[in-house]
C-alpha cells in the first residue's frame, strides 16, 4: 500500500510530460522525477520537479538535483507564470551587525541582476539562474564559486586569484554582516521579490521602484520588434523602408508622429498628433502589444477635461489572447511647478463612490491603519474610493509574497490576518478613516461630491514645493527648457509683429 502511495507522488517521467504537467492549471501538481546527467562526476542523478504556488506571490517550478555518486546537489526556480507589466527594482540597506537583516527571503529571477555598489559587485544575470534564498544564502553561493576556481586562477594569474582573494574577505564580511552595504535587485520581468518582514507596514530599509522597460530589456525577455518596427530594417535600402511608412494614412491613430508620441511616453504630443481633428471626449483606437504576452492587442484612449482638475488622456488595453487588461492615465499639459496633497475623510457611502484619479508619481496612505504605499506601487489608476482599497488589498497580496508562506512565523501571520480584517473594514465604515494622496507632479485627484469644491469639507487639497530629492527623482534637477522657450517666444514675438 505504501508503495502504491510513492508512486503516485513520485513519477519517473520524461522532460515533456513534465512541461505539460506545469503548464496546466492543475490544482494539485504532483512531484514528478527525471533522471539527468551530473555535470561533476557524469553519472546519472535524479532531478525532482515540483509546481507550486507562492501564496500571493507567483507561479513557480521548483527543481531540486541530486547525485548519489558524488554528492552534487543544487536547486532552481523559474517562473512558470506571466512577465509582469513593468520591471522592479528592489534596494535594501543592510547595517553591520544586523544580522537578521541577512535571513530576509530572496526571489532572485532568471533575469534579474544583484548588485552591491559599496564593493563594486555585480552577479549578472547568467550567472545566478532562478533561486530562492536569502541574502546570506546569495552571498554565500557568490563566494563559494568564486573560491571554487581560485586554485587554477593561482597558476594561470596570481595577481588575479590575489585580488580576488582580497575581494573575498570583504564579501564574506558582508555575508556575516561585519559590513554596512546595500542589496539591490534590478529584475526587467518583475518576477523578484524581497521579503518585507514589517509588512503591511513599509520598511524603512527596503525601497521598491518600478519601471518601464526599454527595447534592450523588451529583446533579452524575449519580446520580439513589431511588425512596424521590422518593415523599417534597412533590408531593400532607405527607399523600400521610405515606401513603406508611406502605407499609413495620414492623420491616423498609426501615424509615425502619434507612434514615437506613444512610446516616448509624451502626453502633450500624444494630444497633438492623435487628437488635432478630433472632438475632445472621441475614442482612438490603435494597434499595441500586450505587455504580457506580446500579442497583438488594441489600446483605446481619449482625451478629456475634469472639472476642478485639469486635461487628462485616458488609456486602456485589453489582450483576448491572455485576458490582460490595463488602464492608465496620463495628464496632459506643461509639468505643475508644485506638488499636491489631497486629504479625504471618509466618512459614509457616498464617500466611497467618489471617482479618483491616481497616477504613477503618487503615494497613498491611510494613518488610521499605518499604511503606505510608494508612488509607483499599483501604478496609474481611474477608480472610485472603493476601487482604490480593493486595489490595495490586491496589490499588497502580490507584493508581499511570503505573507501565508510555510515560513512565515505565527505571530507575523496574525498580524497579516489583523490588517486584512482591519483593511476590510475600511469599506464596511464601521469608523471613519483618512485617505491622503501625495502626488509630486500633482496629477492626481479626487472628485467632490458637491458643486462647489469650496463647499465639500471633507476634501482638501494642500500645494508644496517639491525638494531637490524629489525634484531629481522626477528627473526635473537635468531638464533644458532654453531652446523649446527660445522658440516660443520668437515664435509669439513673430505673431505679435
Amino acid at each position: 500500500m505504501e508503495s502504491n502511495i510513492n508512486n503516485n507522488r513520485e513519477q519517473i517521467v520524461d522532460v515533456g510530460s513534465v512541461v505539460e504537467a506545469v503548464s496546466a492549471d492543475a490544482g494539485d501538481a504532483p512531484l514528478y522525477t527525471l533522471e539527468s546527467l551530473c555535470m561533476r562526476c557524469h553519472q546519472n542523478g535524479t532531478t525532482r520537479f515540483l509546481f507550486t504556488i507562492i501564496p500571493n506571490f507567483r507561479k513557480i517550478l521548483l527543481s531540486a538535483f541530486e547525485c548519489p555518486h558524488c554528492g552534487e546537489r543544487n536547486n532552481e526556480v523559474q517562473f512558470a507564470g506571466e512577465i509582469q507589466p513593468r520591471g522592479c527594482c528592489y534596494s535594501l540597506e543592510i547595517p553591520a551587525g544586523e544580522q537578521k537583516m541577512l535571513n530576509r527571503q530572496v526571489v532572485k529571477s532568471e533575469s534579474a541582476t544583484i548588485k552591491i555598489p559599496e564593493l563594486d559587485f555585480e552577479i549578472p544575470p547568467e550567472a545566478q539562474r532562478g533561486i530562492l534564498s536569502t541574502v546570506e544564502g546569495i552571498l554565500t553561493r557568490a563566494a563559494d564559486e568564486l573560491q571554487a576556481l581560485q586554485e587554477e586562477r593561482r597558476k594561470v594569474a596570481p595577481e588575479t586569484a590575489d585580488a580576488i582573494d582580497q575581494f573575498l574577505v570583504k564579501l564574506q564580511a558582508c555575508a556575516t554582516s561585519e559590513l554596512s552595504f546595500t542589496f539591490f535587485i534590478d529584475d526587467p520581468a518583475g518576477n523578484s521579490f524581497i521579503e518585507n518582514p514589517f509588512a503591511p507596514s513599509s520598511d524603512p530599509s527596503l525601497t521598491i521602484k518600478y519601471y518601464e522597460r526599454t527595447p534592450e530589456q523588451q529583446a533579452l525577455l524575449g519580446y520580439t520588434q513589431t511588425e512596424g518596427t521590422r518593415d523599417a530594417a534597412p533590408e531593400g535600402g532607405e527607399a523600400v523602408a521610405s515606401r513603406r511608412t508611406r502605407r499609413q494614412p495620414h492623420g491616423s491613430v498609426g501615424a509615425a508622429a502619434g507612434q514615437r508620441a506613444i512610446a516616448q511616453s509624451n502626453s502633450a504630443e500624444i494630444a497633438d498628433a492623435l487628437f488635432r481633428y478630433s472632438a475632445p471626449e472621441e475614442v482612438m483606437t490603435f494597434p499595441s502589444t500586450c505587455g504580457t504576452c506580446a500579442a497583438k492587442c488594441e489600446t483605446r484612449m481619449f482625451v478629456t477635461n475634469i472639472p476642478y482638475f485639469q486635461e487628462v488622456i485616458v488609456m486602456a488595453s485589453t489582450c483576448d489572447a491572455c485576458g490582460y487588461r490595463n488602464s492608465e492615465v496620463k495628464p496632459g499639459g506643461r509639468i505643475p511647478e508644485k506638488g499636491k496633497k489631497i486629504t479625504l475623510h471618509v466618512k459614509n457611502v457616498k464617500d466611497l463612490s467618489r471617482d479618483v484619479i491616481k497616477s504613477d508619481t503618487a503615494s497613498v496612505m491611510v494613518p488610521e491603519l499605518d499604511l503606505e504605499l510608494a508612488s509607483g506601487t499599483l501604478g496609474g489608476l481611474v477608480t472610485t474610493i472603493e476601487g482604490l482599497i480593493t486595489n490595495i488589498s490586491g496589490s499588497l497580496e502580490k507584493v508581499h509574497g511570503y505573507s501565508f508562506g510555510d515560513s512565515l512565523e505565527d505571530h507575523r501571520k496574525s498580524k497579516w490576518l489583523d490588517f486584512q480584517t482591519r483593511l476590510n473594514k475600511l469599506l464596511s465604515l464601521d469608523e471613519a478613516w483618512t485617505l491622503i494622496l501625495d502626488d509630486a507632479l500633482a496629477n492626481s485627484f479626487v472628485a467632490p461630491v458637491t458643486d462647489d469644491l469650496k463647499d465639500d469639507h471633507q476634501l482638501t487639497f494642500e500645494e508644496y514645493e517639491r525638494s531637490w530629492e524629489q525634484n531629481e527623482e522626477l528627473g526635473l534637477n537635468d531638464m533644458d527648457t532654453s531652446s523649446a522657450d527660445a522658440a516660443y517666444e520668437s515664435t509669439n514675438t513673430t505673431n505679435t509683429v
